[in-house]
């Protein structure tokens, strides 16, 4: 069983946030948690990232599952309460990096990396979810940007999602940011590559497509991964300079008001 839930229910118990790499028969299961829905704050990122480039750098991996953990939303994007807590353009950049230092280590990593979408996707979740190479979700995987809608904009995160759905269906996702978008429609747009009902049949997805790319020539996933990210090395710099917009924007009183109101709600 490749899935990741049965593996992490003694740690959801303890409503601890954490980052969990467990690498078997070749497979590395990347899974990550935060009680306020999977949402990601800064030590959750770098974690992330750091145990992503492990994985690629691990002999013993040769493909990666990245999942979250609970039955409820996959990952609720940026901590507003780190949000919040943002008072100067270079905080700004610190924080945002992290989400662009993530989906740099999963283009980099040099290992396929499949993703378990088993809900919400909002933000930097989006993000993930298009930073893997082959997702699979639920029909409750519903998508939304909502950056737009707290002052800032899916900066850091829109080179990931535009270059996996196009321009169009990134923009509608980047301007109406208060509206979800169906798990249907993300499949039918290429972000999910698959669709399940529910989560039982997601992880038998799951289970098939590892089990068959476990089997591939390790060689030639590598060359795919290659060819997959062709054209992308100026990430490095421009997911920076993306983070250092969202940086300055947050600080907005514009963007102070509507986090306030968000959290309120």
């Amino acid at each position: 069983d490749h899935g990741c839930e049965k593996r992490t229910i003694k740690i959801i118990a303890m409503e601890t946030a954490f980052v969990k790499s467990t690498t078997n028969e070749g497979l590395c299961t990347i899974s990550f948690f935060h009680p306020q829905s999977n949402s990601l704050p800064a030590a959750i990122l770098q974690r992330l990232a750091q145990a992503i480039t492990e994985a690629g750098k691990d002999k013993n991996c040769k493909l990666i599952l990245l999942c979250s953990s609970g039955e409820k939303a996959f990952c609720a994007g940026a901590s507003f309460d780190e949000l919040t807590q943002i008072k100067t353009e270079t905080e700004g950049l610190h924080f945002f990096s992290g989400f662009a230092h993530v989906i740099n280590a999963m283009r980099t990593c040099g290992k396929i990396i499949i993703g378990r979408i088993h809900g919400k996707c909002v933000g930097g979740g989006v993000g993930l979810a298009a930073a893997v190479d082959y997702a699979l979700a639920t029909e409750d995987a519903a998508v939304k940007l909502s950056e737009l809608a707290v002052g800032i904009g899916p900066f850091v995160v829109g080179p990931a999602v535009e270059r996996k759905i196009g321009l169009s269906a990134f923009s509608q996702l980047a301007l109406d940011a208060t509206a979800w978008r169906s798990a249907e429609w993300a499949h039918q747009k290429g972000l999910f590559a698959e669709l399940y009902e529910d989560a039982q049949g997601l992880d038998e997805g799951i289970n098939r497509i590892v089990s068959r790319l476990l089997a591939s020539s390790e060689a030639a996933l590598q060359e795919l991964k290659t060819i997959f990210w062709k054209d992308t090395a100026y990430w490095e710099t421009l997911l920076l300079e993306r983070a250092a917009i969202s940086g300055r924007l947050i600080l907005s009183e514009e963007s102070r008001k509507a986090i306030a109101a968000f959290k309120s709600k």
